[in-house]
């Protein structure tokens, strides 16, 4: 097939920057594993091993695509000689009915990795296609749209990268690359100015400190006690508005809490310089794609 890599030599590396090789693998490792257990049983008795296959990728809805180094990665762990044939990149929009990828190898291989494949990429394409939609609204001003936590467990590293093929930016990957005190810590610590006073004592070289806020007394200990970003909880865009009007650009404002499609754009007027919306990872709907198989 014209396009397709025979020799196996497909890697990560060259389909996409930004995802580490061996974390995918591991990830895809465990995908696998939790999928066979002791092997495909309906494949093997039903396919002769010598049966050679194509597969086709294709959407069946308008999409931004994210996922196809990982979907690559599902077939090279199961059979390192397959080809693999991207007819479009991560990132891309694409209309419905649009082939995103090729695989060709043994008929098992593609049978035994298709479910996995699909969940990878249905899930990653779903959370690309919803943070467009997002960035979109904020078409023209300049709050920067961020994801959260509120992750798969076990998927953050893919889902965070989707976020950012749909033109999202991330939050915190983990716990310990940035400080943000939140209403547990501030309750815990003893309140606001105890809570920043602390970290600023002992925050490690080049962090910045997030703490969240719920009114505008707050914001301002916030500000007073030299907090660098203040996140303004589930607040109305009416009270974001009043926050940015008496900030005056003394701190970075985040919104968080309650965003959605509907309402983000009004957010994003108010001048508040970042907002975090959690649905971009944990509300995403799995996008409509389809594996088609052939014989060879």
């Amino acid at each position: 097939m014209p396009g397709v890599n025979p020799s196996g030599s497909v890697s990560l590396d060259c389909l996409v920057s930004g995802l580490p090789v061996q974390e995918v693998r591991q990830i895809v490792a465990r995908a696998l594993a939790e999928d066979l257990g002791g092997g495909d049983v309906t494949t093997r008795l039903t396919v002769p091993e010598s049966t050679k296959a194509r597969g086709t990728f294709y959407t069946k809805q308008p999409l931004v695509v994210a996922g196809l180094p990982v979907a690559a990665e599902v077939f090279r762990a199961l059979q390192p000689d397959y080809g693999w044939d991207a007819m479009t990149s991560d990132g891309a929009s694409v209309p419905a009915g649009q082939s995103l990828a090729r695989v060709e190898g043994k008929a098992a291989t593609l049978l035994s990795g298709e479910r996995v494949a699909l969940n990878f990429l249905q899930r990653l394409c779903g959370i690309a296609t919803l943070t467009r939609e997002f960035k979109n609204q904020l078409a023209g001003r300049k709050a920067e749209l961020l994801d959260t936590r509120k992750t798969t467990p076990g998927l953050r590293l893919l889902e965070k990268y989707a976020v950012r093929m749909g033109g999202g930016s991330n939050h915190r990957m983990r716990l310990d690359d940035a400080i943000l005190i939140k209403n547990n810590h501030i309750a815990m610590a003893g309140g606001i100015r105890a809570a920043i006073e602390g970290v600023l004592k002992q925050r490690p070289s080049g962090m910045t400190v997030e703490v969240e806020v719920r009114t505008r007394g707050e914001l301002d200990e916030a500000i007073a006690c030299g907090a660098d970003i203040a996140l303004l909880d589930n607040m109305t865009p009416g009270e974001v508005a009043e926050c940015v009007g008496f900030a005056q650009g003394r701190i970075v404002l985040e919104v968080s809490g309650g965003v959605s499609l509907e309402n983000v754009r009004a957010y994003a007027e108010t001048g508040v310089e970042r907002i975090s919306v959690g649905a971009l990872t944990h509300s995403a709907p799995a996008a409509d794609i389809n594996f088609l198989i052939e014989p060879l």
